[in-house]
């Protein structure tokens, strides 16, 4: 690792050129890092939009009265980690099974009842709104409107926010989250497998449900803001049966498909790869495909982000960019600036280099990087007459 170094201005020079010309086909996987990068606090005291998994699961623990609490404890110790996510997994499971039997003092009534306290509290914790200045969500979807596509964007998400969805709906961008209708939307798996909509329409998979989602009295899995039942679906980590299946195997199917496809590029940012279902098709449809791509740009440094690193060093068509060094074509390395790859590159170089090392890793800073690109109509129309891509 000590001889072998890796130039960010060269790599950095190719990715720019991709997220600008608008011909290859371009996903993007986001993950709970993305909200935490905006700040609603004070310049002095910073408050994350929406925290982390672990702010997340400490805020929800706080808030579950003493009893529950008590049971929530004893299945994250089961868990063996401080993951709502892992945890929510065990009580549905719990849930399904154990009947009138009592598990840590509940039965399956009442760790349904725990399930949707949960819920409700993820629900308070996530259900923000965008400031109203300037912020990343909108600076992303200015990117994606302001460069003419061949193939439409699409956005893979684990969060469950309605952010995305917010910063379209302010910039009069038309999405399609695989849902149809109004009232009581109703899942259309078929509209995912077929993909055949404008390509102006971004395609918004939320691989992880969302707090828009909810289950009708048939048990079908809707998008519906009402305030009644379990507005939050999650799909367990124990199994994907009855009407969990209907929209997580269809959109985990979607990320699959998109991977297999020719000549694709997943951006993921905010994301770190740990989880191992997701890792896991992602790992296998890169071996399937040698074609598809992935470059992750993670907000800490390789020793650091282990499962990235980790996926990387057996997928030559992964990419790592951390904020001290990078995984490359499976060699880990790290950062060192070197020949500059056109003229006046310094100038971009700060917008994703400064004296810690590379900080593109943060979602804030990505998101400001892409929809200066996608407006910078001098490096388009040089990159475009560039032979060397």
């Amino acid at each position: 690792m000590d001889a072998t170094v890796h130039n960010p201005d060269q790599y950095m020079f190719d990715f720019r050129h991709i997220i600008t010309n608008g011909r290859k086909k371009i996903g993007l996987l986001i993950g709970a890092g993305a909200p935490v990068s905006v700040n609603v606090g004070s310049p002095d005291s910073y408050t994350p939009l929406i925290p982390n998994i672990e702010g997340l699961t400490s805020q929800v623990k706080e808030h579950l009265p003493a009893a529950k609490r008590e049971t929530y404890e004893l299945i994250e110790e089961e868990v063996g980690e401080a993951n709502i996510e892992l945890v929510l997994s065990r009580i549905r499971g719990l849930a399904e099974v154990i009947g009138t039997t009592k598990v840590h003092g509940l039965n399956a009534h009442e760790y349904k009842e725990l399930s949707q306290s949960i819920c409700a509290e993820i629900k308070k914790i996530v259900e923000v709104s965008l400031p109203q200045e300037g912020n990343p969500f909108s600076d992303l979807v200015s990117w994606v409107n302001g460069i003419t596509r061949k193939e439409p964007v699409e956005i893979f998400t684990t969060n469950y926010d309605l952010l995305f969805e917010e910063a379209m709906e302010r910039a009069k961008t038309p999405y399609f989250d695989g849902f149809a209708g109004a009232k009581n939307a109703f899942f259309d798996p078929s509209s995912i497998s077929n993909n055949d909509l404008p390509v102006n329409w971004i395609r918004l998979w939320k691989l992880h449900g969302s707090i828009g989602w909810s289950q009708n009295d048939s048990g079908e899995v809707i998008r519906s803001f009402s305030e009644d039942g379990e507005i939050m679906v999650y799909p367990s980590h124990i199994k994907y049966d009855q009407t969990q299946a209907a929209p997580f195997t269809s959109l985990f199917d979607r990320l699959k498909s998109f991977m297999l496809e020719p000549d694709t590029l997943l951006i993921a940012s905010g994301f770190s790869f740990a989880d191992a279902h997701i890792s896991a098709k992602l790992s296998e449809c890169m071996s399937a495909n040698s074609t598809s791509a992935i470059i992750a740009l993670q907000y800490k440094g390789l020793s650091e982000e282990k499962h990235a690193v980790e996926l990387a060093l057996t997928r030559p068509n992964m990419s790592v960019y951390c904020q001290d060094g990078a995984v490359i074509n499976g060699v880990k390395a790290r950062w060192k600036l070197g020949e500059e790859p056109s003229k006046n590159w310094d100038r971009i170089r700060q917008e994703y280099w400064n004296e810690d090392g590379f900080y593109l890793g943060d979602f804030k800073s990505l998101c400001h990087f892409l929809a200066k690109s996608g407006g910078d109509k001098t490096y388009v129309d040089m990159s475009m007459g560039d032979s060397s891509e």
